[in-house]
């Protein structure tokens, strides 16, 4: 179903003209050396454009890049188009070992051109790019002053353009009609196995080895098979033990690579991969990477209210109709070894999606700072529960498994709340942020939502007095303790927040007859008798709900204790306190 997918994806994409047909690939090229029919050089043309925060070269159809080893050879160079070791001989590292590659690159590159067919080495534009090397163009192409730009890049690619043409060499018609008829002689010269596609059901040539689709370091196959595995059955190699068909093995592995090179339909968190496509255009699979974005990384006029519109079109059904009912699909990907590992696989359409995602959002949803952003990447919270706050410590496992949760509409992973509590006890200066909040918050209601319990009811954005965890309200009796303890001493560095939450969280019989000793203490400290008599009442509300301290809490009441105490802390700083002193 997967491969069944990418496949239409494919044929979608190359109706639109956004996809190649098979022999060719879209390519950016940054850089282009623009000649004369007799190839003297003109300039260096820089096709860059801004695109966000970044400098892309325009792309072109040209014929697909060869698959290399570490020898170099003529068989190793591209067809007209290449890097800047090929084309020009120019090394991006400035060492005697990077010279010698790029010298040889370049080799490889001339031979190519000579081994060409005489007919197509006797074509006006071969003929000026064999003519640019005699005159000694590469000389002028290094003099340039937009080559130290093009050597910035890695891997700069580029090529060749008569300036009498619109299209560079290995886009244009002649190029097109050589790779095309290339194509056809391999069919006619190499040893086929036919047989009948898995995915499509149609008979044609098998594939035996599988084009890469590379997602991290060695992890570039989706489908493959070790050599004289175990896992061949009756004596076939490889790619025959699961048949599909040269066509059909194009368009899925060159529909897959689209998508992970797209900045819209794809989010990388780690080494987690996580890609979407919709069998038809649609509003969803354009928008969706917005919705996990760092609010740094966004438009704020244009983003932002792309998240509003999302949650407007789900409340008043905009997403049911047409666009509605468009099947849309999601696919988890990670790194295993050398091949690359499903995490999952979820197909619906894009109204259940929109509410899944809405979902999402309402889970994570909590009060907070006007001056906070509305909402936080899926990135950023997994950072905030990870050791030391660092995207690198997330783990990997945990990235597919939220991922999944999100697009199943499933409890979210325990490890989330786990890694959010144990955070929260580690990091004694801030404990309880706003994003480990809404990580515990997230978690306990899809929890519940799914194993309902008489001891706790669904977590709200705000401050519920009403709710009956133990573990809630003794988080905000800690966050009352706390609060009394800052009136009474407003230039302390420390509060009982760094000292006890801790012990008070797991243990609470051990310290809040403690705590509550101390209060008396700081209430005596504070000048202003209407305060004191609203602390004394605060806690008296809240003691009401506690029935006893108990010996120890399990990690959700601990959970609990965390969202009480966030809720509890925020309440008071929307001025309750000053607005009755004035009022006693």
């Amino acid at each position: 179903m997967i491969l069944q997918a990418l496949k239409e994806y494919y044929d979608r994409k190359y109706a639109e003209g956004e996809l190649p047909p098979n022999g060719f690939e879209i390519k950016e090229i940054p850089f282009i050396i623009v000649i004369d029919s007799q190839g003297n050089f003109i300039s260096l043309e820089d096709t860059r454009e801004p695109e966000g925060k970044r400098m892309v070269g325009k792309k072109f159809q040209v014929p697909s890049a060869k698959t290399r080893t570490s020898s170099i050879t003529y068989n190793t160079a591209n067809l007209m188009w290449d890097n800047i070791g090929y084309v020009l001989g120019l090394s991006i590292e400035d060492d005697p070992k990077s010279r010698k590659r790029a010298n040889k690159q370049h080799t490889a590159w001339i031979e190519s051109i000579k081994k060409l067919p005489a007919d197509i080495r006797e074509s006006p534009e071969v003929k000026a790019v064999t003519q640019f090397y005699k005159n000694g163009g590469v000389e002028h192409v290094l003099k340039s002053e937009e080559i130290e730009d093009c050597r910035k890049i890695p891997g700069c690619n580029i090529t060749f353009r008569l300036n009498t043409e619109h299209l560079p060499v290995p886009a244009g018609e002649m190029m097109k009609r050589f790779r095309t008829s290339q194509m056809e002689s391999a069919d006619e010269n190499e040893k086929k196995v036919i047989g009948t596609d898995l995915v499509t059901g149609e008979t044609g040539e098998i594939v035996r080895l599988h084009r890469k689709t590379r997602i991290y370091k060695g992890a570039d196959s989706l489908v493959s098979f070790q050599k004289n595995s175990g896992y061949d059955s009756y004596g076939k190699e490889q790619g025959y033990n699961s048949p599909i068909t040269k066509n059909t093995e194009f368009a899925y592995t060159t529909a897959l690579n689209h998508l992970l090179k797209s900045e819209k339909q794809q989010m990388i968190i780690g080494d987690s991969h996580t890609v979407f496509w919709g069998s038809k255009e649609n509003q969803l699979e354009d928008r969706l990477h917005v919705l996990f974005q760092d609010p740094e990384e966004i438009n704020p006029d244009t983003d932002v209210s792309r998240v509003r519109e999302l949650f407007n079109s789900v409340k008043t059904g905009a997403y049911i109709g047409e666009d509605g009912n468009i099947p849309f699909y999601v696919l988890g990907l990670s790194p295993n070894s050398h091949r690359i590992s499903i995490r999952f696989w979820e197909r619906g359409n894009v109204s259940e999606y929109s509410k899944k995602i809405k979902q999402y959002f309402d889970d994570f949803s909590i009060v907070n700072k006007s001056e906070e952003p509305e909402f936080y990447s899926l990135k950023r919270i997994l950072a905030n529960i990870s050791k030391l706050d660092e995207l690198e410590n997330i783990p990997p496992s945990l990235v597919g498994n939220v991922m999944m949760a999100i697009f199943k509409g499933t409890p979210y992973p325990a490890t989330m709340l786990q890694l959010a509590v144990q955070r929260i006890r580690s990091d004694t200066k801030n404990r309880v942020t706003r994003i480990r909040a809404a990580v515990i918050k997230a978690y306990l209601n899809r929890y519940y939502g799914f194993y309902s319990s008489k001891k706790i009811k669904e977590i709200t954005m705000k401050l519920d007095e009403t709710q009956p965890s133990t573990g809630y309200q003794l988080g905000r009796l800690f966050a009352a303790l706390e609060r009394i303890q800052e009136k009474a001493n407003p230039k302390l560095n420390a509060t009982i927040r760094q000292r006890y939450y801790g012990s008070a969280c797991t243990s609470p019989v051990t310290v809040f007859p403690t705590l509550l000793r101390l209060k008396n203490h700081h209430l005596a400290k504070i000048e202003s008798e209407g305060m004191v008599i609203w602390f004394e009442t605060k806690l008296g509300e809240i003691m009401h709900n506690i029935e006893l301290f108990p010996s120890y809490l399990d990690l959700h009441d601990q959970g609990m204790f965390a969202i009480g105490y966030y809720h509890q802390r925020q309440d008071f700083f929307t001025k309750k306190e000053e607005t009755i002193e004035e009022s006693v």
